[in-house]
């Protein structure tokens, strides 16, 4: 497993694909990139869109959470459905040009433990940054919520 370089990863952090499929997606990124510089007239949106739940899988969370360690390869991240299809029309709707990718994740970890102690436990001497909500995600979404306007609506969380 990668050691990410801070927390919330961002867009701007090089990628370190840790397998196949996640290495296919880093070339496809590349790919836009070159394709728009030789075509400036182009645009292409990349979403790098995290672990996808529907309502149903929500039931499946308390057994990622008895072994945490499970996934530490996304950072505890997930989405929601509904969000991803939030995240897909803005991304048709809003880029005006270039070779852009957006992380799409939840606000939220799948984790009932604070993030800030989940990357103290499993990923020791990372920073982590002083504004990070207490369970929020480790994928930043900045990004996709200044220029796509994006904002995730769902949480596997109990709502008061």
């Amino acid at each position: 497993r990668s050691i990410p370089e801070a927390a919330p990863m961002t867009e701007t952090m090089a990628p370190k694909p840790e397998t196949g499929y996640a290495l296919a997606k880093v070339l496809c990124e590349e790919m836009a990139r070159q394709l728009h510089r030789w075509s400036p007239e182009t645009c292409f949106v990349g979403l790098r869109i995290s672990n996808i739940f529907t309502e149903a899988d929500y039931a499946g969370i308390p057994a990622f959470q008895a072994d945490p360690a499970t996934r530490t390869w996304n950072l505890w991240s997930w989405v929601d459905a509904r969000d991803v299809a939030q995240a897909c029309r803005l991304a048709l709707t809003k880029p005006e040009g270039g070779a852009e990718v957006f992380t799409i994740a939840a606000a939220d970890t799948l984790m009932p433990m604070p993030s800030a102690e989940l990357m103290a436990k499993y990923f020791p001497g990372v920073p982590v940054s002083a504004g990070l909500e207490r369970f929020g995600t480790l994928l930043s979404i900045e990004k996709a919520r200044a220029v796509l306007g994006y904002a995730p609506k769902h949480t596997w969380r109990v709502q008061t």
